[in-house]
């Protein structure tokens, strides 16, 4: 049995934590789940994910313990299996400084290109207010990644860290909301910098090897409808029934 069992979808946030688990040398399993079928919401994987989200793990290691939430996974791996500190420094500042960029990542940017996302490829109808206030919140928190790279090649330090393993992921997608790198040259530099190490190229792919979803849109954004379409009916499927489930607790 591996040591970790990974329930995920092919998203960013799995990204980062098959990365980790990657250069961490790892054993895991994939897990997926069928969102379309509220997998996810089923009483077994609440039990793992009270939250009812992906990702979340199993650490059979030490006796089927469950964490769920990416930046708490990240801690968690990084905390137990990386005994040596070579991507959570053991030097308290350091530790401190990398927990802050992923607390940025996560509660700010990952938040607000999902929002950016949703509103120009998920939802029904547009509503230009909402694009352009999540437009303009991506381009200041790219502003705040580019000045925190200027001297430097890492977010912390002068070597990778899991700050810069769970950002990257989510830098990625800009090519999902129709964002360039360009004038954030030094975020670009960062991007191919981090990417180009194989074991993290491997874990941005599924487990085919085959390129994933932004690779492919990079490739060719005409395959965005194609890409999204899908999921859109998934995701107005998915509302649909939380919105179900909601009133059922609510008793509405």
């Amino acid at each position: 049995m591996p040591d970790i069992t990974l329930y995920t979808l092919p998203t960013a946030n799995n990204a980062k934590i098959s990365s980790l688990l990657e250069l961490l040398n790892i054993s895991y399993e994939y897990r997926f789940l069928d969102v379309s079928k509220m997998e996810h919401k089923e009483p077994w994987f609440l039990k793992i994910c009270p939250n009812g989200r992906i990702p979340a793990i199993i650490d059979h290691r030490r006796n089927n313990f469950a964490v769920w939430e990416s930046g708490a996974i990240m801690l968690y791996l990084a905390e137990n299996y990386d005994t040596e500190g070579r991507y959570l420094p053991k030097d308290p500042k350091a530790r401190s400084e990398v927990i802050q960029w992923i607390f940025f990542v996560n509660t700010g940017l990952a938040l607000t290109l999902g929002q950016l996302s949703h509103f120009l490829n998920n939802a029904p109808e547009q509503v230009p207010y909402a694009i352009q206030r999540y437009s303009d919140e991506v381009t200041r928190l790219f502003k705040v990644l580019e000045d925190r790279l200027e001297g430097r090649e890492y977010l912390v330090g002068n070597t990778l860290t899991i700050a810069d393993i769970n950002a990257l992921p989510v830098v990625r997608t800009t090519v999902v909301v129709g964002f360039t790198l360009a004038p954030f040259p030094r975020l670009q530099a960062w991007t191919e910098r981090v990417r180009a190490d194989p074991q993290i190229l491997k874990s941005l792919r599924p487990p085919s090897g085959e390129p994933d979803m932004i690779e492919q849109l990079e490739q060719d954004i005409t395959k965005k409808e194609v890409i999204f379409g899908p999921s859109r009916k998934i995701i107005e499927q998915q509302f649909k029934q939380e919105r179900i489930l909601l009133a059922q607790y609510c008793n509405v």
